[in-house]
């Protein structure tokens, strides 16, 4: 065949681009487990990052083998929830959050991923996401047990712009947040991230990223409303906090009243012995009758 002819470079063009398209196809389809186990194995990570755990994986020898270790200790359940705060059957690891997000509050289905601290404590992470300048927001907030203090966060970002919005995903920015509270009493008020500095030692403010407005606009509206929709769910734990915490002072304050109050004396007596009955001696020997003076009276 002419090489120089039309038809064989079409044929040549052809066999060339099925060829690529066949390699590109294998390997994908090769590649994919690889991909999906990175992607799991970034998601314990953050997860565990949110917790304040798995401090040590830069250093690991093995990071996937670590994450899987540390996610396994700490991780105990994980579970979905309705609206309504309700648990309901699902896997909340695969659960597409990006899915649930773009349906009404009202119908989407809530992950809960429970971590028990070292001291025996629970907390609770759940995942939020939201839109910034660029794309889309997504990260993790940790509560402690009393479902109100911020353990810690984790955020990320699709395409916002470095060294302004990006800064979201920096530790120091999410620094900020550990030890801040969403409740203000029973009153929900999320996080407010304030361009300009937050107000001293208030509670519920962190400082916005320098230059990220919109981003940092975004970030607090994601975590409101993500956290709006557990409401349900948090409410719930916040009423199971308050009662363990509850009995527990109860039994405290009963046993400080115990440890308190006198004990009753109890008198001992000493046991006395019955001295044996003495025996009373008894004459036998007849008394002689007295003598009869009647004669010798004149």
């Amino acid at each position: 065949m002419n090489k120089e002819s039309n038809k064989y470079i079409f044929l040549y063009s052809i066999i060339l681009v099925v060829t690529v398209a066949a390699v590109l196809a294998a390997a994908a389809t090769l590649l994919k487990p690889f991909q999906q186990k990175n992607v799991e194995v970034e998601k314990k990570q953050n997860i565990l990052f949110s917790v304040q755990k798995a401090a040590q994986v830069k250093e690991a020898k093995d990071k996937t083998e670590y994450i899987e270790r540390e996610y396994k200790k700490y991780i105990t359940s994980s579970y979905v929830v309705n609206s309504f705060g309700m648990q309901v059957e699902g896997d909340a690891f695969t659960l597409n959050f990006a899915d649930e997000m773009k349906k009404p509050s009202s119908e989407r289905l809530l992950p809960v991923f429970v971590c028990k601290d070292d001291d025996g404590s629970l907390l609770y992470v759940l995942p939020v996401r939201g839109v910034g300048l660029w794309g889309p927001l997504w990260g993790y907030v940790a509560l402690n047990q009393d479902v109100n203090i911020i353990r810690g966060v984790v955020f990320d970002h699709k395409g916002e712009t470095p060294g302004l919005g990006a800064e979201i995903a920096t530790p120091q920015f999410q620094a900020q947040f550990a030890g801040k509270q969403i409740f203000d009493g029973e009153t929900f008020t999320s996080i407010k991230v304030v361009k300009g500095g937050n107000t001293k030692n208030n509670p519920h403010e962190v400082d916005a990223v320098s230059g990220g407005t919109i981003t940092s606009n975004g970030l607090q509206d994601m975590v409101y409303d993500v956290l709006e929709s557990y409401m349900s769910f948090l409410k719930a734990k916040r009423q199971e906090y308050a009662a363990r915490v509850c009995s527990k002072n109860s039994a405290m304050e009963n046993a400080k009243t115990a440890s308190a109050a006198p004990s009753a004396k109890v008198e001992v007596r000493p046991v006395v012995k019955p001295k044996p009955a003495q025996v009373q001696e008894v004459n036998l020997t007849p008394t002689p009758a007295p003598a009869d003076t009647t004669d010798s009276i004149q």
